[in-house]
């Protein structure tokens, strides 16, 4: 099997010290392209920013700050749905298995922390096709490790374009806890949970180009064969 077209550039913005490119896990990708274009990421501190703000607040937001928002959901729709798949197949174990339902369960609660601080000015769900990567542990891990690492560079990006208060404020707990994901996946992967002494943004425009080229995100669910996953995204 191999990873799907540009998974190797997925990998090298967040692969600082190689350990992910050592490695020989594969998985399989026919994937048709979609992007994430004009979104952005944000993470685990979606409940609280809900909380802060109350619901239906985008009203009252910058134009910039509802997109920045809105990119937020679609991250958390596609971390979501690769968690809640892999919890459906069942073919993780151990301790992977308990941290993709602690992590699933924390994703999902950020999608409807999103949905009601957005409210109509929410972005719809995408539908996604990980391509059996949720099937077996290794590639599992490999996955979640480069979704996290990239989401917290992706965040790093965005978080000094916020315009509100309140909400940059919930940005910065949400950007630690998403720290602290990409470490738990990276131990359970058996590598170096923190390689470096700072790391750096990554721009809007690279990670969305990085995330169409992974080609996760699907027009449509695809017809899975009886081998393939009864569960996708």
């Amino acid at each position: 099997m191999v990873w799907p077209a540009g998974f190797g550039e997925f990998l090298s913005v967040v692969d600082r010290d190689g350990a992910l490119a050592e490695t020989k896990i594969d998985a399989e990708a026919t994937l048709s392209r979609r992007g994430l274009l004009g979104l952005t990421f944000a993470g685990a501190g979606a409940l609280a920013l809900a909380r802060a703000t109350g619901a239906g607040a985008a009203s009252g937001l910058s134009a910039s700050d509802v997109a920045i928002l809105n990119y937020a959901l679609v991250l958390e729709y596609l971390q979501a749905s690769f968690y809640t798949e892999a919890e459906r197949g069942g073919a993780l174990t151990g301790k992977t298995a308990k941290a993709a339902t602690v992590v699933g369960a924390t994703e999902r609660a950020h999608v409807n922390a999103f949905l009601q601080l957005l409210g109509s000015q929410a972005v719809k769900r995408p539908t996604f096709d990980f391509q059996g990567t949720t099937e077996q542990q290794q590639p599992f891990l490999k996955t979640a490790v480069a979704f996290e690492d990239l989401a917290v560079a992706a965040y790093k990006g965005q978080a000094p374009r916020l315009q509100s208060d309140a909400v940059l404020a919930a940005a910065v707990g949400i950007h630690s806890v998403e720290a602290r994901h990409a470490a738990w996946m990276r131990v359970l992967f058996g590598i170096t949970p923190a390689a470096n002494a700072f790391d750096r943004p990554a721009s809007r425009a690279r990670v969305n180009r990085i995330v169409a080229s992974t080609k996760f995100i699907v027009s449509k669910p695809q017809v899975k064969r009886r081998n393939e996953p009864k569960f996708t995204g």
